[in-house]
């Protein structure tokens, strides 16, 4: 298992952990690698029993740094992996500057604008960047850089494996519950935009005003709340900073399931997946990280399984040319998810099966059955190469 020193400095100063594995002295390729985290305040929440985890990210690229080792010292291949984690409201671009320095691969766990920030700096030229973190269109589209992939799944793949599922069980009547936050208003437009090109109809929307303690009220004000709206298959709900929706569930006027942020969604991983090996990679994970595996670390572990499938084929730590493989039609990665995912040549995101679980079990893995595309069905989730106004990439749409 790979040795961890940290260390830290305050005031603005980074937080700096080497993660490596001792690999073989004879080794004949280097592979440094660096994860850098921009710190960030969680606002409050009514409820305190999902903690965010302080190894979210960093957990599933510890796991995937162990297996990409195991292989590696067969090969002569060395890997190393720095951590360095920026506080709130610290000078994340020059972090990155210092990461660059060491190393031209990179994952980056930060917001979009952040994530831009470095992909736009003099250093990153030529760079390999892996957002593991946002989930944002405009990422993969107008907003696209060359030098960045993304292994974390689009919002716009949960939102549509989620309405490829409800198309499925002919549930095509829903009502829809925004929360109050920017970040509940994007992804309900995204779910808007699913609900549309799948066929669900979004009947009525109610914007969630409640700020009492509904861990005492819900079975009062909930029923309340919900008592207007037409009748419906399926109660979506938009609240990604899980604030509100577990108290929605069970408590509604019309007995309905709820999807979204909440009871069904689509996910780029969950603690639910057994098939296809994944019990493996959940039981290697929990060992190591001694909690559940979430769509965070998952993205953290393919991106540095990513590389290390290109260095191995590649026998190169050369970044231009790791980029060159890991877009080609010869890439392939084994995610755990019954097929091998590849990366979009148009902009740069990790093609993947998305996912449909509820808090016990699996309920879907999409794409489903029935929905075709003409070079590869994973590409029904997300954007499509004729919708990406990404040009960073090249080629023909």
């Amino acid at each position: 298992m790979p040795n961890i020193r940290i260390r830290r400095a305050m005031s603005g100063c980074l937080l700096v952990a080497l993660l490596g594995a001792a690999g073989p002295a004879e080794a004949e390729i280097s592979v440094a690698l660096t994860y850098l985290r921009q710190e960030e305040k969680a606002p409050p929440v009514l409820s305190n029993l999902d903690p965010i985890p302080a190894d979210l990210g960093i957990a599933g690229a510890r796991v995937a740094l162990a297996d990409t080792e195991t292989t590696g010292s067969f090969l002569g291949h060395h890997y190393t992996l720095n951590l360095i984690s920026v506080e709130p409201g610290g000078d994340l671009t020059a972090a990155a500057k210092a990461a660059f320095a060491a190393s031209p691969i990179l994952l980056l766990d930060a917001p979009a604008e952040s994530i831009l920030a470095v992909a736009d700096l003099a250093e990153a030229k030529g760079a390999l960047i892996f957002n593991i973190a946002s989930g944002e269109r405009r990422l993969r589209d107008g907003d696209c850089r060359a030098n960045l992939l993304h292994t974390i799944a689009e919002d716009a793949m949960r939102a549509d494996a989620l309405m490829q599922m409800l198309k499925a069980r002919r549930w095509t009547r829903t009502a829809l519950v925004v929360g109050p936050r920017p970040r509940d208003e994007g992804f309900a437009a995204i779910l808007r935009a699913a609900a549309a090109k799948f066929g669900v109809e979004i009947v009525a929307e109610k914007t969630w005003t409640f700020d009492t303690d509904l861990r005492r009220a819900a079975g009062r004000e909930v029923p309340l709340f919900t008592q207007d709206l037409p009748d419906h298959d399926v109660l979506l709900i938009a609240d990604e900073a899980d604030d509100f929706a577990r108290y929605v569930a069970d408590n509604t006027w019309l007995p309905r399931p709820v999807a979204g942020s909440d009871g069904l969604r689509g996910e780029g991983w969950a603690p639910v997946l057994e098939q296809w090996g994944a019990v493996q990679l959940q039981n290697r994970f929990e060992t190591t990280a001694k909690r559940e595996m979430r769509p965070r670390d998952y993205a953290a572990w393919a991106a540095l399984r990513t590389v290390g499938e290109a260095v191995t084929r590649t026998n190169s730590a050369d970044p231009v040319r790791l980029r060159t493989y890991i877009l080609s039609d010869a890439f392939a990665l084994d995610g755990f998810k019954g097929r091998s995912l590849s990366y979009r040549d148009w902009n740069g995101q990790l093609r993947q099966p998305m996912p449909v679980v509820n808090a016990r079990a699996l309920v879907e893995l999409a794409p489903l059955d029935g929905y075709l595309h003409r070079e590869n069905d994973m590409d029904t989730l997300g954007l499509d190469r004729a919708e990406s106004a990404c040009e960073a990439f090249g080629g023909v749409k």
